[in-house]
């Protein structure tokens, strides 16, 4: 998180399980769109999906975000800023192993979903448990990091932007 003021990242007190990784990408963009978007170079998420035996998809790993993080105390899926020259599949994946622990030969990637204003963009990276993860909170980002069932995803205070982009992921996670 960065102080909009002059830019200037601030990074909580670390906590026992704290392993910050800072880079390049870190930032603020002040967006055409007319809000401020986390991440110089971008930036992505992992929505990360179990399915029974059939292939439905059944429950989604969500985080709680920390209360000093912007828009903090809604869910969303764990993510951060893109670094330099790193692609939003591996950003997403880094940023998963970070905030939750989330081992990426422990999952297939689907897809991706991009929200593009031009000038800044969000990839939601679509993937597959293969074989079982029990995510967990692994730095002070996160207060919890759960499975939540497909239909339970909006009973909670959801990110704004991830709320918005839901019933589209959703319908992904749901297509073969």
């Amino acid at each position: 998180m960065s102080d909009p003021a002059d830019g200037t990242p601030q990074v909580p007190p670390a906590g026992p399980h704290e392993h910050v990784h800072r880079h390049g990408g870190d930032g603020w963009v002040q967006c055409r769109c007319g809000r401020r978007h986390w991440g110089l170079h971008g930036a992505a998420g992992l929505l990360l999906a179990r399915r029974d035996a059939s292939g439905a998809a059944t429950h989604v790993v969500l985080q709680h975000r920390a209360t000093w993080s912007d828009q903090g105390g809604t869910w969303g899926v764990p993510g951060g800023a893109c670094a330099p020259g790193e692609s939003a599949v591996d950003a997403a994946l880094r940023e998963a192993h970070e905030e939750a622990g989330i081992d990426q030969g422990s999952l297939g990637v689907r897809g991706v979903h991009v929200l593009d204003h031009g000038d800044w963009a969000y990839t939601t990276v679509l993937a597959d448990e293969l074989v079982e993860i029990h995510p967990s909170e692994t730095d002070s980002e996160s207060i919890q990091v759960v499975w939540v069932a497909l239909d339970q995803v909006p009973t909670h205070p959801l990110l704004p932007a991830f709320a918005e982009a839901w019933p589209t992921l959703r319908a992904r996670l749901e297509s073969r």
